[in-house]
């Protein structure tokens, strides 16, 4: 998303909580600069969504706020919910807020997860959204409930390796067309938001007159019968 929005000319200062994400982003600012003068001003920085403050050695915050703040991918469900009152969140939530200028917009979204609890699926797991590419060979869906609640939702994946150097311990599948194909799993765990709740945690935070556009895989009039994979919603700093 950083790249895409780089290369489309907006100023961009990214952050993540992960060394792992940050190395690959700082390697790819290193790689694409000489034949791309906007990577010179691409900052990047380490971040922590409950204390955004404290990413200012690396980051320079613009005086007057953000156009906008973006968190997509459904990365927001990563961050637990120890507590069973979205506390957590609201604080995430609040600092976003505060990083946006007064008319400024969040951008957040999260999986279906009303879907993938009532049915215990992905409404559609070869939606490419955000993964593209014809790699995923196989994702299972597993909810955890605790009284009667669900409180985590567990993805399996299986990645199709052909031709990716993997070492001796790949585990091998068939595919629909009977190809025996390589794979290697990996699981990703998260916190499963409800669209009613994460509206009202929103709202909560922006205000119940905030402007507040709900997008299906970003289409705002999707057909009658559409069920989104991900729900993006689009919400107004007030002021």
């Amino acid at each position: 998303d950083s790249v895409m929005l780089l290369e489309a000319g907006f100023t961009v200062k990214s952050v993540d909580a992960s060394d792992k994400m940050l190395k690959y982003a700082y390697k790819l600012r290193w790689q694409r600069h000489k034949d791309n003068p906007v990577y010179d001003d691409w900052e990047i920085g380490e971040g922590d969504w409950l204390d955004l403050d404290n990413c200012e050695d690396t980051i320079t915050h613009p005086e007057i706020g953000y156009d906008a703040v973006i968190c997509i991918g459904n990365s927001f469900a990563h961050l637990p919910d120890f507590a069973g009152d979205n506390s957590l969140q609201k604080v995430a939530i609040s600092n976003f807020h505060k990083m946006l200028k007064p008319g400024g917009i969040l951008i957040i979204d999260h999986r279906n997860y009303d879907h993938i609890i009532k049915h215990g699926a992905l409404p559609n797991s070869s939606s490419q959204l955000y993964y593209q590419g014809d790699r995923i060979h196989k994702i299972k869906t597993s909810v955890l409930t605790v009284d009667t609640q669900a409180t985590m939702v567990t993805l399996d994946y299986e990645i199709d390796i052909s031709g990716i150097p993997f070492g001796k311990d790949q585990m091998m599948r068939i595919t629909p067309d009977g190809r025996e194909i390589p794979v290697s799993q990996f699981r990703l765990s998260y916190h499963p938001h409800l669209l009613e709740n994460f509206t009202a945690i929103l709202k909560g935070v922006f205000g119940e007159g905030a402007e507040h556009t709900l997008l299906s895989d970003f289409q705002a009039s999707p057909p009658a019968d559409y069920v989104a994979s991900f729900f993006v919603h689009v919400i107004k700093k007030q002021g």
